[in-house]
């Protein structure tokens, strides 16, 4: 499933506010990691990731792996951080960030 315009539009508002949850630095995707990454995406539907590593390319590359592993959308992406979209399946309305 694949987000329109609007639904990115809608998004990138909620995140704006958002702090980053998840940080990747030098050692990549781990288990907890992903874990962490999984437990987030669970309870807060829409989260940021900072990705604390090198080149452009590099993160990119990261951010696809994110959400390839994790099943989650990309939703934008400006320098460090990533906003990343997965619906749960029931949210929680006290932990969703769309909810609130």
């Amino acid at each position: 499933m694949t987000l329109s315009n609007t639904e990115k539009k809608h998004l990138r508002r909620i995140g704006h506010g958002l702090n980053p949850v998840v940080t990747i630095a030098g050692k990549g995707l781990s288990e907890n990691v992903l874990a962490e990454l999984d437990r987030a995406l669970h309870d807060h539907e829409l989260i940021k990731v900072k990705l604390a590593t090198g080149d452009r390319r590099g993160k990119k590359t990261l951010c696809d792996d994110l959400c390839e592993a994790s099943g989650a959308q990309l939703v934008q992406m400006i320098g460090h951080m990533a906003l990343l979209y997965r619906k749960a399946a029931q949210p929680d309305p006290r932990l969703s960030n769309l909810l609130r």
